[in-house]
């Protein structure tokens, strides 16, 4: 069976900056895969590359065993590619049932109003109400999101991306900013999300890597430096020289 999610020689420079370089890899079905490496490493430039928020300027993007090259980021989210950003990325004024159910409603078909007639749609009311209670947040259903706390904020977001049922969920930075108990808590709610949803995830602390990863990419000036399994992965003196002085990408 082919990987879920196959980069082939992707590349992409930005003027005389080449911030992707021939970055080929695979992912398989049902894996939690990290993509680690310092600053200018390339790797939030490979997730835009993917959502299909950059060009990219050679290689393929191939999702399922079809191109994703040429396709618009509404294109990719259809074929069941979802993300979530550094940032907090939601609703504020929407309490966190409303945020859940529109997420819940985007992919239905049909041409309608959508803040209008989600309030109808049986499917997309039950799918919120059950991320709610996988990321925690069942307590605070009727509470608008600008009343929660950064870390659930960050888990919301990460619900919103579940509630259009992906196949791959990219994580960029999921515990950005989190305090140690939000970080724990959010490495938690990652590691009880179902295998059937495969992760491709970005992150800053190595404590959260190694506990939640199959395998890890390391990504080193557009290139990829290594990747194996995390304990091959920790014992290689190249991902202490590119780490040492430099610290992980914020």
């Amino acid at each position: 069976m082919s990987a879920l999610l196959e980069l082939q020689t992707l590349a992409r420079s930005f003027g005389a900056v080449t911030a992707v370089n021939g970055v080929s890899l695979a992912v398989e079905r049902c894996e939690r895969r990290a993509l680690i490496g310092p600053n200018g490493a390339g790797k939030t430039t490979v997730f835009n590359l993917i959502t299909g928020q950059l060009a990219p300027s050679a290689g393929r993007i191939v999702f399922e065993g079809q191109s994703l090259t040429d396709l618009a980021p509404h294109a990719i989210a259809r074929r069941g590619v979802s993300r979530s950003f550094q940032r907090t990325n939601v609703f504020p004024r929407l309490t966190v049932l409303e945020n859940l159910r529109l997420a819940a409603a985007a992919n239905e078909r049909g041409s309608y109003d959508l803040f209008r007639s989600i309030r109808h749609l049986a499917a997309p009311l039950a799918k919120a109400r059950d991320v709610a209670a996988a990321v925690g947040l069942a307590d605070r259903m009727d509470d608008p999101a600008v009343r929660l706390s950064y870390g659930e904020q960050r888990q919301l977001e990460v619900g919103i991306a579940l509630a259009t049922s992906p196949k791959l969920l990219l994580l960029d930075e999921p515990t950005a900013g989190m305090s140690p108990e939000e970080t724990q808590r959010m490495t938690q709610l990652l590691a009880t999300l179902p295998r059937d949803v495969t992760l491709l995830i970005i992150e800053h602390d190595m404590d959260v890597v190694f506990s939640l990863a199959d395998r890890i990419t390391v990504l080193h000036y557009g290139e990829v430096l290594t990747e194996g399994a995390p304990d091959a992965v920790r014992a290689d003196p190249r991902v202490y020289e590119v780490y040492l002085g430099t610290g992980d990408e914020p």
